[in-house]
């Protein structure tokens, strides 16, 4: 073993040479510094932002979608993790304002058909970063919905009308998890049914948001 070499970056280039990691987005090698995304793809990111309740790692678009739908789409879990990442990193700014993390919810019927909930996936290096605990089980989704993709504002909000229910109230303030938010319409619902149940507070993270108009 080199000089000043520790043991985990040891076995980080032993693994970087069987299985280089790859671009979320172009699936270009990574450098040694790189996480996630490519000098190439890096740059076309654009940070999202805190609006009320609401807050967004990335804007929604370029090779931040194409990440979210290699991930969601195209079953390549692995993105989960480097990903996954990412938005614990911005979540940092949430410390001491939540008691839990929930991810939304699949329908049972989706998470068979799909093998993996991406906002779960998501959620976990979310609930360790802030030392909160990741509730998986109070939040349900009743309704295998139709997908939002191609549903207008109206349509998104008619489709997931009474969607989902949740068991009880998993903390009195919840961070609410998904990988995408276009109009709000299933996080509103989400946070409703886990208000309903008792919670004082729901706030929402997403990994990537369309932008606000106005």
């Amino acid at each position: 073993m080199g000089a000043g070499m520790s043991i985990p970056a040891v076995w980080r280039g032993l693994l970087d040479l069987v299985a280089p990691r790859r671009c979320a987005a172009c699936d270009e090698v990574l450098g040694p510094k790189e996480e996630a995304f490519c000098e190439g793809c890096a740059p076309l990111l654009d940070p999202g932002e805190r609006v009320g309740s609401g807050l967004s790692a990335f804007v929604y678009g370029g090779p931040m979608a194409e990440a979210v739908r290699r991930l969601k789409y195209g079953r390549r879990t692995e993105l989960a993790s480097p990903l996954g990442a990412l938005l614990a990193a911005r979540a940092i700014e949430l410390a001491g304002e939540v008691d839990a993390v929930v991810p939304v919810p699949l329908h049972a019927t989706r998470l068979r058909r799909r093998g993996f909930n991406q906002a779960a996936l998501l959620a976990r290096p979310v609930a360790r970063a802030l030392a909160v605990p990741l509730v998986t089980s109070e939040l349900r989704r009743l309704r295998d919905t139709p997908p939002q993709a191609g549903l207008d504002a109206a349509g998104r909000l008619k489709n997931v009308r009474g969607a989902f229910v949740a068991l009880r109230a998993p903390a009195a303030r919840v961070l609410l998890v998904d990988d995408v938010r276009t109009t709000g319409a299933t996080l509103a619902e989400c946070a409703e049914a886990l208000t309903i149940a008792g919670a004082e507070r729901v706030l929402t993270l997403v990994l990537a948001g369309a932008e606000l108009e106005g």
